[in-house]
């Protein structure tokens, strides 16, 4: 799955590695991107990785979250991987992630959710795209007190932005053979803004009769997606409940440790998992890479390395299938020897 129409992507010598921006993020992240790198080696894929310096460590170095030199290196690359990171939370610090997602105009966050072999739920035959507007809504981060014991929180909607996200999502739609497109809101409620993205999407729907668009209140939605999920194929919305969603989503295909995402702008990409940092399981060779070896996939897509992504995808794809498996989707295979089973496939 790639989003090139979205990105104006720099481009490099086809006699050069692929440059990209390497966060190694924070709690678990620099072992799951050593997991990772591990992989690529096995699979000979070729990346000339820029480490740059965001999260816990810069905080407590008593740097900004995310550097100036980061953003700057990350919008000259174009393309950035990163590990997960922690926020300090109640702390007065901005977050990471949406710091780099406003920052660089990361509007479209995109995150398939799809049934993996070897992995056991409900939910068979799972197959669908969550869009989620990725730097407007209660996200902008405008808050204060105006009052003793009285916090005051905007929810920020623009037409602009509800228009590239529903643009992106139907571009998506066309471009990769899917069939429906449905917005999630609350316009029962906040008939303003919620209104506003609705009537874009609504709007937007127009330009692509080929394509079915529905609308949904997101907590019928929520309710749809357990019961009803193969009647869903791309899913758009606002950044609250794209967020609250992808979550819901994440765990039908069997949890955190298997959902990829991606940031994309209009000139540049992040490539992350939907996870956390887990910082209390750092170190413990425990935690399942899966999560960013998918989202990493993701990232070989968009870089035009189609072949490398369908031998990774498959390796992991046999490796789930023999059973082999982390503690978090009812195995017992630690980091390491998840991680040199899918070697071993794509050695085989």
């Amino acid at each position: 799955m790639e989003l090139n129409s979205l990105v104006n992507r720099t481009k490099q010598s086809k006699n050069m590695a692929q440059k990209v921006c390497l966060i190694r993020g924070d709690g678990t992240g620099p072992e799951l991107v050593d997991a990772v790198e591990k992989i690529y080696q096995a699979a000979n894929v070729s990346i000339d990785w820029v480490e740059v310096e965001a999260g816990l460590k810069c905080v407590e170095a008593g740097k900004p979250i995310v550097p100036d030199e980061t953003i700057e290196k990350i919008r000259e690359i174009g393309v950035a991987f990163k590990a997960p990171m922690t926020t300090p939370i109640g702390k007065g610090s901005v977050s990471p992630n949406v710091t780099l997602r406003k920052r660089l105009d990361l509007y479209a966050c995109v995150r398939p959710v799809k049934s993996l072999p070897g992995v056991v739920t409900p939910f068979k035959d799972l197959d669908l795209v969550i869009f989620r507007e990725n730097t407007e809504d209660l996200y902008a981060q405008i808050e204060y007190i105006v009052a003793p014991g009285v916090a005051h929180t905007i929810k920020l909607i623009t037409e602009e932005g509800s228009r590239r996200i529903a643009k992106a999502a139907f571009e998506f739609a066309k471009e990769n053979g899917r069939k429906r497109v449905t917005a999630v809101h609350k316009a029962n409620i906040m008939k303003i803004a919620d209104g506003m993205f609705l009537r874009v999407c609504q709007e937007v729907a127009k330009d692509y009769p080929d394509i079915e668009f529905y609308d949904n209140i997101v907590d019928n939605q929520c309710m749809q997606l357990i019961t009803k999920w193969k009647d869903y194929d791309v899913l758009v919305l606002p950044n609250l409940y794209g967020d609250i969603v992808s979550d819901l989503a994440a765990g039908m295909m069997g949890g955190l440790g298997l959902a990829p995402g991606a940031n994309y702008g209009t000139n540049c990409a992040i490539f992350e998992a939907v996870h956390g940092s887990a910082p209390r399981y750092a170190g413990l060779n425990k935690v399942n890479p899966t999560a960013l070896l998918l989202t990493s996939s993701l990232m070989l897509g968009h870089l035009g390395m189609h072949d490398k992504k369908k031998d990774i995808e498959g390796a992991l794809d046999a490796t789930l299938a023999k059973g082999i498996k982390t503690y978090d989707i009812g195995g017992s295979a630690t980091t390491t020897e998840f991680t040199d089973a899918i070697c071993s496939e794509l050695k085989s």
